[in-house]
């Protein structure tokens, strides 16, 4: 089981890098590592699995952040309507977005940072991702809002780029520019 002793912190050099693609069909070795991410994002937002492991909340995980340097997310959220979306999506792919942009009224989190950063990060509204799912299909995803803006962060780890990178005006040692 993964806890947030497994999730790598800003500064770490595979946070900075693109990850690489995975292979189709997905080996048993990567299929186990998306298992592993999904339940982390599922157990983070049990409030009894949480505090047991001293989990902090996340509705995502991208590879990266578990020091995987491969290009695997895992989102679990509800969704535009009363259910639910969690799902692992392999080699995500951004193919189309709106030209209208959006943003967290509050910013964003991350599970790779430790601290606040303040400031709007400015996302496509509405998203088309393409990508494979864990039995090896090809999926597509036609994401608005919330989980429009979760898959872009997501797919940003994915290529070295941290929310935070994308704030305008931001002075921060730690940003670099997009």
């Amino acid at each position: 089981m993964l806890t947030m002793k497994d999730i790598i912190r800003e500064g770490h050099s595979v946070l900075r890098k693109v990850a690489d693609h995975v292979e189709i069909p997905v080996s048993p070795d990567d299929m186990k590592i998306a298992k592993q991410m999904i339940e982390f994002v599922i157990n983070s937002q049990d409030p009894d699995i949480a505090e047991k492991y001293d989990l902090r909340p996340g509705i995502g995980l991208a590879a990266p952040q578990i020091a995987i340097s491969k290009r695997i997310i895992a989102v679990h959220l509800p969704d535009e309507g009363d259910g639910e979306l969690s799902c692992v999506v392999f080699n995500p792919k951004i193919v189309s977005h709106s030209v209208e942009m959006t943003h967290l009224e509050n910013g964003e989190g991350c599970l790779s940072v430790d601290r606040e950063v303040a400031g709007p990060v400015p996302r496509y509204a509405r998203i088309t991702v393409k990508g494979y799912d864990m039995d090896n299909q090809e999926v597509t995803y036609r994401l608005k809002g919330l989980p429009a803006i979760v898959f872009q962060h997501e797919i940003d780890h994915l290529n070295g780029i941290m929310f935070y990178d994308r704030i305008e005006g931001l002075e921060d040692k730690m940003k670099k520019e997009v």
